[in-house]
């Protein structure tokens, strides 16, 4: 039975999501909690494997698990299996066409950034980058707006031998909260890695006054990266991800197979 789960976790004590030998992994800890509970080994396939340190509250994986578990009581086990950084919110059968990665329309994240003299408040210092300068919301969201489109975005990836750097960008905007906090929302269909962060960090560097607001823009002509910041990665947070139809969920991740090169070891953001 092909299953869909929905998992969030705080990711400062995890080293990224891809199982690694020696490292606490947000799919380590979750296939050996599934393992213990089905008595069977369990395989994850995620929507998005984000970076150590990074955090999730709408992230997807799939597996096919036995004909007769129960989901609803599987996600009651998990809950006393699971370390309390992680969590497994639902268990839901799905078409044996969905696939957690490549069925994805898109990917949503957000990145907090706390801009206060102070920093971030402490029950948020972990999910909130402090930031010590002040940010142009006029500026960045100028800025993010150039980025918009299907770009190659090599300029703020870090390269994988045989893998694209085309994406399309849907939405990079700007927003500050009663509290002060700005956050940047970030939707795409697919995000290479370390592309999230690096976008944060060069709109940082125009939020300041550093760069203009042509600069992120014109990056995307290089081909390479050169002279772009990666934020911390505890600021960013996966959000949400998007999925067709039923009807439509096989096409989409033929569609996508054919679009992306196999990704190696570590996280898309």
């Amino acid at each position: 039975m092909r299953t869909r789960l929905d998992v969030t976790y705080d990711g400062t004590d995890f080293s990224g999501w891809a199982v690694q030998p020696t490292r606490r992994t947000v799919c380590g800890v979750l296939t050996d909690a599934l393992a213990r509970i089905l008595r069977t080994e369990v395989r994850l396939t995620v929507a998005g494997r984000t970076d150590a340190g990074v955090h999730a509250t709408g992230q997807v994986a799939h597996a096919d698990l036995p004909a007769d578990v129960d989901p609803a009581r599987l996600v009651r086990r998990l809950a006393r299996f699971l370390p309390p950084d992680v969590r497994v919110r639902a268990v839901t059968p799905v078409p044996a066409a969905f696939d957690a990665r490549f069925s994805a329309l898109r990917r949503h994240y957000v990145y907090r950034v706390a801009t206060a003299p102070f920093g971030a408040e402490p029950l948020r210092a972990r999910d909130t980058l402090s930031w010590p300068h002040p940010i142009d919301l006029d500026a960045v969201n100028a800025a993010s707006e150039r980025l918009l489109g299907e770009h190659d975005f090599a300029a703020f990836c870090k390269r994988r031998e045989g893998a694209t750097t085309v994406r399309a960008l849907e939405r990079f905007a700007w927003t500050r909260a009663n509290d002060g906090v700005v956050s940047a929302a970030v939707s795409a269909d697919a995000f290479c890695h370390s592309m999230v962060r690096s976008l944060v960090g060069a709109l940082l560097d125009v939020g300041r006054g550093r760069r203009g607001t042509d600069w992120p823009a014109a990056l995307l002509t290089l081909g390479e990266r050169q002279g772009v910041a990666v934020a911390p990665a505890h600021g960013l947070t996966l959000v949400g991800v998007d999925y067709p139809a039923d009807a439509e969920l096989a096409a989409r991740a033929e569609a996508t197979r054919n679009l992306r090169a196999p990704a190696g070891p570590g996280g898309e953001a």
